[in-house]
């Protein structure tokens, strides 16, 4: 049976960000907010996380809603993440749609959020992290204000793979060339010294935008590290283009599969 939606669903919008925080984040291209979900709801995500991280029938190498990192200790493949993970649950598309996240994102832009994309990562023990890079792709349809929300299930930490951020490298904009694929930045695109972890506990947000870079180590504890990663666009740029993102992403991954041989890939 699937868990009822956290009670935040329904709870007024929380107050705008402060002057100073905007300021912030216009600087440095990060913001944490912290213990804006309180411990009885983060329970409650996290029994949704290890009920989904249980369906064994979604959990395949040709569905192509499932991520996967290699083990830093035995070099073996393991299942990492869902992209998308809220049509799999209605718990976490209220956390994905709740008003205290949705106000942040939309007093960044002065205007409402529209989500865009979500997935649950849940860099389970050994999991590899993620080289540096930016979140934006040049596809045409891609926004330029997207953003993503990060909301800690579990603790991010520097054993556990906490994301780490290079501040004020976002106002250079995109780094990569405008070719529609997927890029890793090479380290000398930024300052290595200027690296901030974004150390959260249960229930604090981390944001960041799409231009921003960012990488994180492996998880070197004994426990998972399970973020939700939702992100958002202007409503000016783009609307409601949730669905129509995922259409042009599964194309995408498809034929990226397709280059490589595999091409009994589906979506389930």
């Amino acid at each position: 049976m699937q868990h009822p939606a956290p009670a935040s669903a329904s709870a007024p919008c929380a107050p705008a960000l402060s002057a100073a925080q905007l300021r912030q984040y216009r600087a440095d291209g990060y913001l944490t907010v912290r213990g804006v979900f309180p411990e009885s709801e983060i329970a409650v995500l996290a029994a949704e996380a290890e009920r989904l991280g249980a369906r064994s029938e979604l959990i395949d190498a040709n569905n192509i809603r499932c991520r996967w990192r290699d083990d830093v200790r035995t070099g073996a493949c393991r299942f990492d993440c869902f992209d998308p993970v809220i049509d799999l649950s209605a718990t976490f598309a209220a956390a994905a749609r709740d008003p205290r996240i949705l106000s942040i994102a939309a007093a960044l832009y002065g205007e409402p959020a529209c989500l865009f994309k979500d997935k649950l990562i849940y860099k389970r023990p050994g999991n590899l992290g993620y080289a540096l890079h930016q979140d934006y792709i040049a596809w045409p349809s891609f926004p330029t204000s997207f953003v993503t929300v990060v909301l800690a299930i579990d603790a991010a930490t520097d054993d556990n793979g906490a994301t780490e951020v290079f501040p004020g490298h976002h106002q250079r904009g995109y780094l990569s060339p405008r070719d529609g694929q997927y890029h890793e930045l090479p380290l000398a695109a930024v300052d290595p010294a200027t690296g901030v972890l974004l150390r959260l506990q249960p229930g604090d947000l981390a944001v960041f935008g799409c231009y921003t870079p960012h990488r994180s180590a492996p998880n070197r504890s004994a426990s998972s590290r399970r973020l939700l990663y939702a992100s958002y666009n202007a409503l000016s740029d783009g609307g409601d283009s949730r669905t129509a993102h995922y259409q042009e992403f599964h194309r995408w991954l498809k034929d990226k599969y397709a280059e490589h041989g595999k091409t009994s890939t589906y979506f389930r």
